[in-house]
C-alpha cells in the first residue's frame, strides 16, 4: 500500500509538468505529423492521407541542398563556438577568483535583443560597415570588401557570437566539478601541463562539451532570422524554406513535412556525434 501511495503522489506531483510538456511539445509535434500527410493548394486542404509531400521533399534537389548546407553551417558554428568557449571556461574555472563577475559578463549579451545583435553584425560586416571603414582608414584596403556579408561566413560569425554563452556555461560547469586532487596526482606522477590536460582535464569535460555542442547545433540548424538578415542567397538554410511554406506559399502540409525531415536529420546527426565524441573520450583515457 505504501508503494502505491508513493506512486500516486509521484504521479500527482508530475501531472502539471506532464500536462505542460504534452500541450506545448507533444501536441504541436503531433499536429505537424498529421499535417505532413495532407496536401494543400493555396487555399484548400485535402485531408486524404498521402506520402506526396515526403516524395516531393526527398526528390527536390533544393531541399537536399539547403538541408546539407544547414547541417554544415550548424556544424561550423558549433565547432567554432566550442573551440573559442573552452579557453574562456577554463580561464574562469582555474585562473581567476572572480568567477561570479566573469559569469555575469558572459551573460551581458542576453540583456539585448537577439535581433539587435544580428543587426549589429550586419553593421559591422556591411559594405560601409565598421570593419570596412576601419580597414580603409588604416590604408589596408583600397576599396570596401564585398565578401564579408551575405554568405555562409557571415552566418557562422553571427551565430557563433550569439550562442557563445551557451557553450561557455556547460563547459565551465564540467571544469568546475573536476576534483583538483586528480590534477595534483597527475603532476606528482610526472605529467606535464599538456599531458595533464589531455589525459585528465579534457576527458572529464567531455559531458560538458557534448552538452555545449548539442545546445548550439540543434537550434542553429533551425535558425531562419540570421540567414535572412546576414546570409543573403548564399546563406539561406532549411528553416528559411520552411518559413516560406508556412508563410508566402501557404503550404502548411509541405512545411510540416520539411520540419519533420529537418528534425529527424538533426536527431540522427546528434546521435552520431555523441557516439563519436564518447568513443574518442574513452580512447583518450
Amino acid at each position: 500500500m505504501r508503494i502505491k501511495t508513493d506512486a500516486s503522489k509521484g504521479m500527482a506531483l508530475s501531472a502539471p509538468a506532464s500536462l505542460y510538456v504534452g500541450l506545448l511539445v507533444a501536441a504541436p509535434l503531433g499536429i505537424l505529423v498529421v499535417y505532413s500527410f495532407w496536401t494543400q493548394t493555396y487555399v484548400d486542404i485535402d485531408r486524404t492521407p498521402t506520402w506526396v509531400n515526403y516524395q516531393e521533399a526527398f526528390n527536390d534537389p533544393l531541399v537536399r541542398h539547403l538541408l546539407i548546407r544547414s547541417v554544415a553551417i550548424a556544424g561550423c558554428v558549433t565547432a567554432a563556438t566550442v573551440a573559442l568557449a573552452y579557453p574562456i571556461a577554463y580561464f574562469i574555472a582555474f585562473r581567476t577568483q572572480k568567477k561570479t563577475l566573469w559569469l555575469l559578463l558572459i551573460t551581458i549579451p542576453f540583456w539585448s535583443s537577439y535581433l539587435l545583435r544580428v543587426f549589429s553584425w550586419k553593421l559591422i560586416l556591411g559594405f560601409n560597415g565598421v570593419l570596412n571603414s576601419a580597414l580603409l582608414t588604416l590604408g589596408l584596403i583600397s576599396e570596401p570588401l564585398t565578401f564579408l556579408l551575405y554568405n555562409e561566413i557571415a552566418v557562422v560569425l553571427t551565430l557563433a557570437h550569439a550562442w557563445a554563452p551557451f557553450a561557455i556555461l556547460p563547459i565551465y560547469v564540467s571544469l568546475q566539478k573536476i576534483d583538483r586532487s586528480l590534477l595534483e596526482a597527475a603532476t606528482d606522477l610526472g605529467a606535464g601541463r599538456l599531458e595533464r590536460f589531455v589525459r585528465v582535464t579534457l576527458p572529464l569535460t567531455v559531458p560538458g562539451i557534448i552538452a555545449a555542442c548539442l545546445i548550439i547545433f540543434i537550434p542553429t540548424v533551425g535558425d531562419y532570422v540570421t540567414p535572412s538578415l546576414v546570409g543573403g542567397s548564399d546563406g539561406k538554410m532549411i528553416a528559411n524554406l520552411i518559413q516560406v511554406q508556412f508563410g508566402a506559399a501557404n503550404n502548411w502540409p509541405l512545411g510540416a513535412t520539411l520540419s519533420l525531415i529537418a528534425m529527424l536529420s538533426v536527431g540522427l546527426v546528434a546521435i552520431v556525434f555523441v557516439f563519436l565524441v564518447r568513443s574518442v573520450g574513452e580512447k583518450i583515457r
